[in-house]
């Protein structure tokens, strides 16, 4: 069977006169884009913008939740209540949905951003209050969640989709965990070397950890960033490599495959 993954980007993050990224060029590289929505990056007319390249380049629509963090730009740690955590999840969604329904597409995942995404891997009360927002909205969205943690099996419990996700340009503890952005080497930046990592991932299962061993990684998809120096040319080595080795780059959402 001829081997295929995802490639995610998280777009939309403009804000007003303030831009970010490089929503236009990397569309064409990657299957799935991670939309904004407004509470940790991306104003309406930039979001609405986006959504509608993203239809053109026949590329499937994610809303990219996050805490209510404009000036952090969603990545500082945030202690809220569960109720509101839900109902601040199902407004995002639901105003990405509006968006997306103007633009001619529609929303068809969730990948929670920044601290968000990282405190519910873990935390099962916050995890619970995302999840809660998805089946509140749309129990048919699919999850998009850090390869090995948590929150794969408690969004499956509750009868939610999941696709488990790998990073192209961090480096990987040997118990399958990141390296912490605080320590060396937690980031790549060396293109070829981010495009092999990724090509030995979808063909072997896994990726070298930072101490050198082999560790097994199952994902779904691969996020590829959009907005550090000489992402957009890491991204195309990626999808070169996959390309070059008759490796398919496609959209988990458009056709409903999940693991």
């Amino acid at each position: 069977m001829k081997k295929r993954i995802d490639l995610n980007s998280d777009l939309g993050e403009s804000f007003g006169q303030w831009q970010m990224g490089n929503d236009e060029a990397i569309l064409p590289v990657v299957s799935s884009a991670n939309i904004a929505c407004g509470f940790h990056a991306g104003s309406p007319e930039g979001i609405f913008k986006t959504l509608k390249a993203a239809k053109e380049n026949g590329v499937a629509v994610g809303a990219h939740v996050g805490y209510p963090d404009l000036v952090g730009f969603g990545r500082r740690n945030m202690d809220i209540d569960s109720g509101e955590l839900t109902a601040d999840v199902v407004y995002q969604i639901g105003a990405l949905k509006g968006l997306a329904a103007a633009a001619g597409t529609q929303v068809q995942y969730v990948k929670p951003h920044g601290a968000l995404y990282n405190t519910i891997a873990h935390d099962k009360r916050q995890a619970m209050a995302v999840i809660n927002a998805i089946l509140a909205i749309d129990n048919q969205l699919i999850l998009v969640a850090l390869a090995g943690s948590p929150l794969i099996d408690w969004a499956r419990e509750q009868g939610l989709k999941v696709v488990a996700e790998a990073f192209a340009d961090r480096a990987y503890n040997s118990d399958g965990t990141l390296v912490s952005r605080k320590l060396t080497g937690a980031v790549l930046h060396d293109p070829k070397q981010v495009a092999q990592r990724m090509l030995q991932l979808v063909t072997e299962g896994g990726v070298m950890s930072i101490d050198g061993k082999f560790t097994p990684i199952e994902a779904g998809s691969i996020c590829v960033h959009g907005d550090s120096p000489g992402a957009l040319e890491m991204a195309q080595q990626v999808r070169a490599i996959f390309e070059a080795q008759g490796i398919e780059v496609y959209g988990f959402a458009h056709k409903g495959d999940n693991e």
